[in-house]
């Protein structure tokens, strides 16, 4: 068992840790949860012993052994499969001294020490890992140094779930992931033999592969059993009992305390008075609950939507320069409302496809029709170091309002999160999730009738993730989404297309149906649709599953208009309020009343007219609030 013991740790005086307990049993796997900059990272590093705690203690039985993905990944000429078998350097070092041993007994002993730990077998289940995480046969037989930071970080991956340490850590293991690598983790994680401890934000990983949930709030540790989804239920759940408790608690401080004002100077009644008074002291105080609001994102639609459909191909084709086409065969529309999740592995020509879309890329052959007023914003995360580090939030916003006032940049800044101080702060410093939102806002400042999204969260906490869904359920236009993030994907696609063969077809499963497809043999045989799984009886769909996403679907159609609606109720308000304060000012002091008595006469006329437009427009807004919120607990719920 793992044993956090009083642990206390400060990073140049802020509080980390305090008085941290927490324990982990032997062979469960854990999600470390907590808001971006918690500690989360120091924690794990606590646990290797990088870094030493102030005050307290960890613990772990003996002779366990700790692993954890380095983050400088291997780069030199050794094969992707040997670097993978290096990573168990027990085998490794036996397999070099039965070369040279020549004492019977000790060879004997080596051979029985291979035998037992299924040494013989080791390339075959390390081929299977590095297979699982994108490599093919071929490609594992090359040298580390052939690819990009990326893949060589998945190599890493591969030989640290080789090597089967005691505790595994993994800080964020899914980022440089695509879908399909993040669906075989999940599922490898699962039948993983020892303890895990996994930071992550990948909601469905944490509802999926673990046993239970180590949150870290406010400088302490608290361990719930269960995945993600139980866990935020039994924490809403103590948070209520807890201001209900907060609330008696407060109750019966004021009872007391009155109980004492009128009666601690009267003789029969002191003693008992002096009793509560020593209560009182006593009582310890129900701490409030601290709310950690996360902003929202604000994504503009567009003024007037387009016609649909917004981009048409017919036998499109397109790649790179003068080469071979990286997808062909392209027969698809994409119309003003779609939400569409592209499918398949990196490699496979997801971004080529997005670059495509965003007019980064031309056809090279076939035809591509685009709405002659469609704009398009395009998000990647190599755009995050494309931002000027020496610019700050302020100076990007004012780029693309060269006519406006200080105070209007300021105030654009501002909706989009970045507050007075953090509006001055230099790109170059801000955070993975700060710089993810000042692009988000960059990219959709010209209200785009198109999104493209590729990787949006990488550098999102949960939190943020879900302030992304409801943003991205708010917005009024088309929605292309690449993502590794499998609950981003279903509360907010409502079709799947499958980037691969060189080419795109559309998926007629949802993303269980893709998950079994890709686990099972049948993956070899090329891609199988969902009418075919269901046919051969392998993958019949949860009805629950689909009559939810079909509800989410609905409420997300919904949704638009009623923002509409509760737009135009909001300026018919304020029209009616300015009108009346208008009149109001001009009746204040009477004397119209006797300077202009038929002008006073129709002010006030006019005043009622505006009162009953305002009571309407009211009644409109509260009728379209409700429906909105209805439409997006639909949404949450699917």
């Amino acid at each position: 068992m793992l044993h956090i013991n009083n642990l206390t740790y400060r990073i140049e005086g802020r509080p980390l840790f305090e008085s941290a307990t927490a324990a982990i049993p032997t062979g469960h796997k854990v999600g470390l949860v907590g808001r971006n900059g918690s500690g989360k990272s120091t924690l794990l590093r606590l646990i290797t012993g990088q870094i030493e705690p102030e005050t307290g203690s960890i613990s772990l039985p003996k002779r366990s052994i700790i692993g954890s993905v380095e983050q400088e990944a291997p780069a030199g000429p050794i094969s992707l499969i040997d670097t993978v078998l290096a990573a168990n350097k027990e085998r490794a070092s036996l397999l070099v001294e039965a070369e040279t041993a020549t004492d019977p007994h000790r060879i004997a002993d080596i051979q029985t020490r291979l035998a037992d730990m299924n040494a013989h077998a080791a390339p075959a289940r390390a081929a299977t890992i590095l297979s699982g995480l994108g490599f093919d046969d071929e490609t594992q037989a090359k040298p580390c140094s052939d690819f990009s930071g990326g893949w060589r970080m998945r190599v890493s991956l591969a030989a640290m779930l080789f090597a089967e340490p005691d505790l595994l850590l993994l800080d964020e293991p899914t980022n440089y992931l695509d879908l399909e690598g993040a669906i075989w983790l999940e599922n490898y994680l699962k039948t993983y033999p020892h303890t895990i401890i996994i930071v992550s934000h990948d909601r469905e990983l944490l509802n999926r592969s673990v046993t239970g949930i180590l949150h870290l709030h406010q400088n302490k540790l608290t361990y719930y059993q269960g995945g993600y989804d139980r866990f935020e239920r039994v924490r809403r759940e103590k948070q209520a009992l807890q201001m209900a408790m907060k609330s008696k608690q407060e109750d019966a401080k004021r009872h007391m305390e009155e109980f004492v004002e009128r009666f601690r100077y009267k003789a029969s009644k002191a003693r008992q008075a002096q009793s509560r008074l020593k209560a009182l002291a006593r009582m310890e105080p129900i701490p409030d609950l601290v709310s950690e609001r996360m902003l929202p994102f604000h994504f503009p639609s567009s003024d007037k939507p387009l016609s649909s459909p917004i981009i048409r191909m017919d036998e499109a084709s397109v790649g790179y320069d003068d080469g071979p086409p990286v997808l062909q065969r392209l027969d698809l529309r994409i119309d003003q409302d779609d939400r569409i999740a592209l499918l398949g592995a990196n490699g496979n020509g997801k971004s080529t496809f997005a670059k495509l879309l965003s007019d980064k890329l031309r056809v090279s052959g076939g035809t591509l029709f685009k709405s002659k007023k469609l704009r398009v914003a395009y998000f990647a995360q190599h755009q995050l170091d494309e931002l000027h580090v020496d610019w700050s939030a302020y100076d990007h916003f004012r780029e693309l309002m060269p006519e406006a006032s200080q105070a209007q940049v300021r105030a654009k800044a501002g909706f989009h999160g970045f507050s007075a101080d953090k509006s001055d702060t230099l790109a170059g410093k801000l955070s993975g999730g700060e710089k993810a939102r000042l692009l988000f806002a960059l990219a959709t400042f010209h209200k785009p009738h198109l999104m493209i999204l590729d990787e949006p969260t990488n550098h999102l906490d949960i939190e943020a993730r879900e302030a992304l869904v409801l943003a991205l359920n708010e917005f009024d236009g088309a929605v292309i989404l690449i993502s590794h993030d499998r609950h981003l994907i279903e509360m907010t696609a409502d079709r799947l297309w499958l980037v691969g063969d060189g080419t795109v077809t559309r998926w007629d499963g949802d993303l269980d149906d893709y998950q079994k497809w890709l686990l099972s043999p049948a993956r070899r045989n090329g891609p199988m649709s969902h009418v075919e799984e269901t046919e051969s009886g392998d993958a019949a769909p949860e009805t629950t599953k689909k009559q939810q996403r079909q509800t989410a679907a609905q409420a997300r159609a919904q949704i638009a208009p009623l923002k509409r609606k509760i737009e135009a109720a909001t300026a018919d308000i304020e029209k009616a309020r300015t009108f009346i304060d208008k009149v109001d000012a001009r009746l204040g002091n009477g004397a119209i009343f006797h300077t202009n008595p038929d002008r006073a006469a129709e002010l006030v006329k006019g005043r009622a007219a505006a009162e009953r437009s305002m009571a309407k427009a009211e009644d409109k807004w509260l009728v379209a609030s409700e429906a909105f919120e209805k439409a997006q607990a639909a949404i949450s719920a699917g």
